[in-house]
């Protein structure tokens, strides 16, 4: 009996071992072409790069997880770019996290038409699967100035 569980153990073991398993140095690469598409406005190439409905936990969606589809992303970054026309986000660090998981820290800076500016350090967990993102759960300071 313990021969055998033994045996099932190390094919376990070895199958686990087998199983195709997403690259952290890629998924890092497909985030740091992510954030050059979003310094150049390019709504489209960055939306092609989530799943077709990919999972948001962003406070300027609202509350808890909201899926967005591809033209969706491509318009709220659309209105984000009208309001500050000059938005662009600075990568601080990167760290992945396991096979499927980036952990970006950066900032975000923009000016609005009216000449004011903001600067918001924000911090985003992607999940990526087969190549695409899956979730982007961003978290950053949304409470106002008093």
């Amino acid at each position: 009996m313990k021969i055998c569980l033994l045996t099932v153990l190390t094919v376990l073991t070895l199958l686990s071992c087998n199983q195709p398993k997403e690259n952290s140095g890629e998924n890092e690469k497909l985030i740091k072409q992510y954030f050059e598409h979003f310094n150049k406005h390019d709504w489209n190439k960055m939306a092609a790069m989530y799943s077709d409905t990919a999972a948001f936990k962003d406070p300027s969606l609202g509350q808890g997880i909201v899926k967005q589809t591809k033209a969706e992303i491509v318009k709220k970054y659309g209105e984000l770019s009208q309001i500050f026309p000059d938005v662009k986000d600075e990568v601080i660090s990167i760290y992945p996290s396991g096979d499927q998981h980036i952990i970006v820290e950066f900032v975000s800076t923009g000016t609005a038409p009216d000449s004011s500016k903001f600067e918001l350090p924000i911090c985003t967990v992607f999940k990526i699967e087969n190549g695409l993102i899956t979730q982007d759960f961003t978290y950053f300071d949304n409470f106002e100035e008093k």
